[in-house]
């Protein structure tokens, strides 16, 4: 992260030097960017020079005053957050500064843990505001974020999540099928909590049974058969970062209770110890079962769910994303290409096809596979569909399509005329509707409008 991302800007305007100086020694920090001003014309220069992203204005001034500096700004940035001060406070006048958007309202003489917890809370939000813009901005070039590629809605709607509560949660549950990355996000997740741990992972359907417990809150020597000496479970190894417990669906109901009563109290005790030991780690977990089914079938605890599920992060089937397997097939090439050594530029126009008429079970790691295989496979510098696995049928269909043309004449047409006669079929069933024909088709809208372009059919009902 650079300093640009990790400074804010704060401006302080006030006529008396005393309280300038007071303010910007109190709120002073690492990274901090403070500009003083006895002046508000001079202060609202500062404003439209440097942008910050916190201003401070005294209410009561020489030709101008806070009210009318708030309203300035909030004209020229109403993202800025202003902070009014005065020593002649009226319920009227507070009331008047939130009306018009004032982020707070402070009394004069302001104390030092007033400035620190109120406005220093004011700050932090404008940290977090401005990093999540800078990531926002970063995954725009580039299509990816902390490793995961994509820029479907889906996908922006899940990073945008990631960002917002990463650097505060303590736990957290993934849910989605399997294949779609559920590890990429709690690892981002990890990333974007600053936390300087280690981030550590239990498969917890790899386990046996009878010793979730060791695993996970360690032992002491003697505590059963076998344990010969003592043993640091993995949440005392985590201490300080996070833990990944995928599966969490197959996790024994009894070590969920242990593991309900750790995240209450930040504490575990080693099977055969008497002695609690405190930890500070944040919890992530994964599944791709219902639990809300498992809590019916009483193969999950509900209050387990509801303290993991505070913070609740989907990830997206492919099928749901199919605008971003242009994207995947790129990245997977890109990495396939150099993992083998080989110059691989792609894939050919039907194998293209084919993997966009293809329903993808098992997500993007079937993808990844796919791609693997066919860079593996291909003695050219471009995939074709005989470089692909079995898995992918080579004469597969667009599912759920009816054909509206008459009886099949598949065996005398070009792959393109074919292409051309399903995206037909697909308007044609979805009376003109784009959306649900794409949806039919399991291909993103602007994938069908490129297609309909290319065959000239008519554009109809969005």
């Amino acid at each position: 992260m650079t300093d640009a991302q990790n400074s804010v800007a704060l401006v302080i305007i006030d006529d008396n030097p005393k309280s300038l100086e007071y303010i910007a020694t109190a709120l002073a920090r690492d990274g901090m960017q403070i500009f003083t001003a006895s002046d508000p014309e001079d202060g609202l220069d500062l404003v439209y020079t440097h942008r910050p992203q916190v201003v401070m204005t005294d209410l009561v001034m020489p030709h101008m005053t806070g009210l009318e500096v708030l309203e300035r700004i909030t004209e020229f940035d109403p993202v800025i957050d202003v902070v009014l001060m005065t020593a002649h406070y009226t319920t009227d006048t507070a009331v008047e500064a939130i009306r018009k958007g004032a982020a707070e309202y402070l009394n004069k003489p302001i104390s030092l843990a007033t400035l620190r917890d109120r406005v220093g809370r004011i700050i932090d939000a404008a940290l977090l505001r401005q990093q999540v813009k800078t990531a926002e901005e970063r995954v725009m070039e580039t299509a990816q974020f902390e490793g995961i590629v994509g820029r479907s809605p889906q996908m922006w709607e899940m990073f945008s999540r990631i960002q917002r509560v990463a650097p505060h949660y303590r736990a957290a549950l993934i849910t989605g099928a399997t294949g779609t990355g559920k590890e990429l996000v709690a690892q981002a997740l990890h990333r974007g909590s600053l936390v300087k741990g280690k981030f550590v992972v239990l498969n917890c359907s790899a386990v046996v049974e009878t010793l979730f417990e060791s695993e996970l809150f360690g032992h002491v020597r003697g505590a059963f058969t076998g344990a010969d000496r003592d043993k640091m479970g993995l949440f005392e190894h985590a201490t300080g970062g996070t833990i990944f417990l995928d599966e969490i669906g197959d996790m024994p109901l009894s070590t969920q209770a242990k593991l309900l009563r750790v995240l209450q109290n930040q504490e575990v005790q080693r099977v055969g110890s008497l002695t609690p030991q405190k930890i500070d780690v944040r919890v992530v977990a994964a599944t791709n079962k219902d639990l809300r089914n498992a809590i019916t079938d009483r193969q999950f605890r509900e209050d387990l769910y509801f303290r993991l599920s505070m913070v609740e992060i989907h990830t997206p089937a492919l099928v749901e994303r199919m605008e971003d397997l242009p994207l995947l097939v790129r990245h997977f090439v890109k990495k396939y290409s150099q993992q083998y050594k080989k110059n691989v530029r792609g894939l050919t126009q039907r194998a293209q096809i084919l993997l966009g008429r293809h329903t993808w079970p098992g997500n993007v790691r079937e993808l990844e596979n796919v791609i693997g295989h066919g860079c593996m496979m291909t003695m050219t510098e471009m995939i074709d569909v005989m470089d692909l696995p079995p898995l992918i049928p080579h004469g597969m269909r667009a599912p759920q399509l009816t054909n509206s043309h008459g009886p099949s004449e598949e065996g005398n047409q070009s792959l393109e005329e074919h292409e051309r006669k399903l995206v037909m079929d697909a308007l044609a069933q979805a009376a003109g509707n784009q959306s649900k024909a794409a949806r039919l088709l399991r291909i993103g809208r602007d994938a069908l409008r490129y297609k309909m372009k290319k065959f000239g059919l008519r554009e109809g009902p969005q």
